[in-house]
């Protein structure tokens, strides 16, 4: 081996366990990873260990094939039964909500920077876009009613799609030489293509996988995978969205019964975690330090336009035709995360060397870290004081084990806050149905098997083995026994997501 690619060797393997171990440090002090994750590449780039790289295409194909993997873990882990009822909300944020804050945005822009048309509304398309890694990775570690999160998730999922073409039609001068007309149809095309697409992938995944047995376990997760990757491929050579492809793949695939389903999900959790570190360290090698202060005035100026005029406005306007109480649609404007997805695609103009993309690039790195820090670090706060936050809600932990596998069950596990009906309630009481059982209580420190008898305190954890076929019904019951106690059925209480 040459010297060159032991040392390439050397400082990769260093940069990623050093990006591992960050994710506990950022974790102990609030701060998203995706900021350590750029700060290394930063670091080892021109103005740090003097690595120089100004690759902006090396960069956007890089992007582009970390953010399959980033968009495909999101649709594996997406449950359909959350993700069906608020499918419309989350389809109208990523498109009306998409143009609203295009429009908004680079119309304040225009008059505020002197930018013209074509740049400010790339501006617009290119910090449209909320991120999956970002949004994914925060919004987990909060309590949170499964509809928003599921509203986030579905959204950050969905709108790559259209702002990726959006910002590839700004950037090549496309919209130009059309009419108006020509260019809702070929966003039309890509976007029917592309959901067609991921769901012939999808199925024809869920049909092979659930029939054709493998020679070894470690090989379903890889099949999974490629299987997003090819419904990528596919979309893009019909000249479609790959990346709604991507995702309506990944979540025909999550829902599927397929065997070593634990394994295929830590898999992709697994992959996505170094999609995100190889994305956010590239994205921050291609930075050029010394630029950076000049975009910090226009990068507040754009965020501030967009946190407080266009995303807000663009949730009221996609909210209309849906039930949404002002509180949340308050708190879907403040959860709308930009991370790598704004950079990536502000790598477009700059390969496609569009006047004024260099400051473009500069302006959408400085305004991802200002504003990840001010959004990200706030956004637990924000929910308690909107009236949001779900602390009774269960959580899934991922666990292999053979007999949760022939069980076809989930682990979930559930936190008896202050102020919870669970106080009090035997475990007899609960009434889970069948296919679901308490298997553990931990209370001040010290596990123990629950009886028939045994009453849950706040502060107890709570252990539970459901089924696939009865998790949801598991979920609804528990969350109406927080709400209106043991007799919750008689008072018409049976913890569905509400709407009001």
């Amino acid at each position: 081996m040459t010297p060159g690619l032991n040392l390439a060797l050397l400082l990769g393997a260093a940069v990623l366990l050093v990006a591992v171990g960050a994710v506990r440090f950022s974790t102990r002090l609030g701060v998203p990873s995706l900021l350590v994750y750029l700060a290394l590449g930063v670091a080892i780039g021109e103005a740090g260990l003097g690595i120089a790289f100004d690759d902006a295409e090396l960069t956007r194909v890089l992007g582009f094939c970390a953010l399959i993997v980033i968009i495909a873990e999101g649709g594996l882990t997406a449950r359909w039964s959350t993700l069906r009822p608020v499918l419309g909300m989350a389809a109208a944020l990523a498109t009306v909500g998409v143009l609203v804050s295009i429009l908004v945005v680079g119309a304040v822009v225009h008059v505020l920077l002197g930018l013209d048309w074509r740049l400010a509304l790339l501006y617009g398309a290119v910090l449209s876009s909320t991120d999956a890694a970002a949004v994914f990775a925060t919004l987990r570690r909060l309590r949170l009613p499964p509809r928003l999160v599921a509203t986030l998730e579905a959204e950050s999922g969905i709108n790559d799609a259209p702002v990726v073409i959006l910002v590839v039609l700004l950037s090549a001068g496309a919209a130009e030489g059309h009419p108006w007309w020509y260019e809702v149809l070929l966003v039309g095309y890509e976007l029917g293509v592309g959901a067609a697409v991921g769901l012939a992938v999808g199925f024809a995944g869920r049909y092979v996988l659930r029939r054709e047995a493998l020679p070894s376990s470690g090989l379903y997760p890889i099949a999974v995978i490629g299987s997003t990757v090819l419904a990528y491929a596919v979309g893009a050579v019909l000249h479609a969205s790959g990346f709604l492809a991507v995702y309506v793949a990944g979540v025909l695939l999550g829902n599927a019964r397929l065997p070593h389903r634990q394994a295929i999900l830590g898999f992709a959790d697994g992959l996505a975690w170094l999609a995100q570190i190889g994305l956010f360290v590239l994205l921050g090698l291609l930075a050029t330090p010394s630029r950076l202060p000049a975009a910090v005035l226009p990068a507040v100026v754009t965020g501030l336009a967009l946190l407080l005029v266009a995303r807000p406005l663009s949730v009221f306007v996609s909210a209309l035709p849906f039930r949404l109480r002002l509180r949340e649609q308050a708190f879907l404007s403040w959860a709308g995360l930009r991370g790598a997805v704004p950079i990536v695609l502000a790598t477009i103009p700059l390969s496609e060397r569009v006047p004024g993309a260099d400051r473009l690039f500069d302006a959408v790195f400085v305004l991802v870290v200002i504003f990840t820090l001010l959004q990200a670090g706030t956004l637990a706060s924000a929910a308690r004081r909107l009236g949001v936050t779900a602390p009774a809600e269960l959580t899934e932990i991922r666990v292999e084990t053979a007999p949760l596998e022939r069980m076809r069950a989930d682990l979930l596990q559930l936190e008896v806050p202050p102020g919870s009906r669970l106080a009090g309630v035997h475990v007899d009481e609960l009434r889970l149905p069948v296919g679901a059982s308490v298997t553990l209580v931990s209370r001040d420190g010290t596990g123990f098997v629950p009886g028939p008898d045994t009453r849950l305190m706040v502060g107890d954890s709570v252990l539970i083995v459901a089924t696939m076929a009865v998790r949801d019904e598991v979920e609804r019951r528990l969350r109406a026994v927080s709400r209106r106690g043991r007799l919750a059925r008689w008072f018409g209480e049976y913890g569905e997501d509400r709407d009001d």
